[in-house]
């Protein structure tokens, strides 16, 4: 089982959507397929369990609610047999950035998470917003924590286009084997 963490509005479920049902984003136009609208999502109150299938292998994924932080904890040892967890941050939300910075540091020195493998995604690279992918990174001060006790790999993503998707996916994948 993989964990996906990260704070309210960061488009935890949409990526999951995106993920699970890519061809939602697709709308066939005189006989041919066209880009349409995101699938709809509302904020996750408690979790949500989805199923990815990656390569013919079937990955759950526990979506934990942003408003779930401080228990997110007793959610770690679930993922004891796993393989890895996903925190995710709004990289157009400035005002967000901190407590995301927080949270991820709590995640990365869980004991119980200590050997797991992290993905660290950057969401909504698609919009204009004043910080870059490089920015973010530095203020996160990734190159400081890439040195934790888990193997931590950061990826820059639009989960409304679904930009980086197949990064995710080749990664989710990656850990199962």
């Amino acid at each position: 089982m993989c964990l996906l963490l990260g704070a309210t509005g960061v488009g935890k479920t949409l990526l999951l959507k995106t993920a699970k049902y890519p061809y939602l984003r697709y709308f066939l136009k005189d006989n041919h397929a066209e880009l349409g609208e995101s699938p709809g999502t509302l904020p996750t109150v408690g979790t949500n369990l989805t199923d990815i299938v990656v390569h013919k292998i079937k990955i759950t994924v526990r979506e934990l609610g942003g408003c779930m932080g401080p228990i997110w904890p007793s959610y770690y040892r679930d993922c004891s047999s796993v393989i890895g967890s996903a925190f995710m941050v709004d990289a157009a939300n400035t005002t967000q950035v901190s407590s995301s910075c927080i949270q991820l540091l709590s995640v990365l020195s869980a004991e119980a998470l200590e050997t797991t493998s992290v993905l660290i995604l950057f969401n909504k690279v698609d919009i204009p917003c004043p910080m870059s992918l490089v920015e973010m990174k530095s203020l996160f001060r990734i190159d400081d924590i890439i040195c934790a006790r888990q193997p931590i790999t950061v990826l820059g993503i639009s989960a409304r286009n679904g930009q980086g998707l197949q990064d995710v996916l080749k990664w989710l994948h990656s850990i199962q084997e």
